[in-house]
């Protein structure tokens, strides 16, 4: 059974529909990227799996013991506060559910910041940290929230060469290794096609999905990578 099951689900913004009849299933195990260009609909799209935006028509359904509230979420980095007043292990526990830490809190939220490779910094101002250090400490509080599947919203805009490839590392291993189901909104289509083994392509009149492959033999994946498939 998916995940999450989008049924001829229409999202709209202030009224206007942005987000049109989008037939979608995201199936456990699975590494989907959304593309589009600005105003295409894909953080719409987001604030619809996370329910703070409901359909205007159409459905979203959640299945296979998935609750809509235990999706870890990584927003975009310019919703986040980067002068937050707060430590590292504030921030990260502050993704456990529930009013207070308990012991298997605390356990969860020392074994994502390990997995993060930022424990050693859990007493340091949240606000002290470099852009990618403050990403991997968000990400560790997004798995303090979810068994099952993260909802990545551009997890590398503004970040370095460098940085970006490490996170994308990170993300990939916690696929490959950990199981999780990546949902990652992004703007690198390149990147999207290497990574992902799903893309979401949205459109203003419109939408693709289907396998990296099918996507550069796509309209769409022609239309960006000019026909070449060399990256196959």
């Amino acid at each position: 059974m998916s995940l999450i099951t989008c049924e001829k689900a229409t999202f709209a913004y202030e009224g206007v529909p942005v987000v049109k009849e989008l037939d979608l299933q995201i199936e456990k195990g699975q590494y989907l990227c959304i593309v589009g260009e600005n105003g295409s609909g894909k953080s719409t799209l987001v604030k619809g799996l996370l329910g703070l935006l409901k359909p205007v028509s159409g459905s979203v359904a959640f299945g296979d013991g998935l609750h809509q509230t235990e999706i870890g979420y990584l927003p975009q980095r310019s919703e986040i506060q980067p002068d937050f007043p707060a430590s590292v292990w504030e921030v990260v526990s502050s993704g456990c559910h529930g009013l207070w830490m308990n012991a298997r809190h605390q356990r969860m939220a020392e074994e994502n910041l390990r997995l993060m490779s930022m424990d050693r910094l859990r007493n340091r101002s949240f606000a002290r940290l470099s852009g990618g250090q403050q990403q991997r400490v968000l990400l560790a509080r997004a798995l303090c929230a979810t068994k099952s599947l993260l909802l990545l919203d551009e997890p590398v805009a503004g970040l370095d060469p460098l940085v970006t490839r490490e996170m994308y590392d990170v993300i990939r291993m916690l696929h490959e290794e950990k199981g999780l189901t990546i949902v990652m909104i992004s703007h690198d289509i390149q990147a999207a096609t290497q990574e992902a083994d799903r893309i979401l392509h949205l459109t203003s009149t419109g939408s693709f999905y289907g396998t990296p492959f099918e996507y550069r033999h796509s309209p769409l994946g022609v239309a960006f990578f000019g026909g070449c498939c060399c990256h196959e």
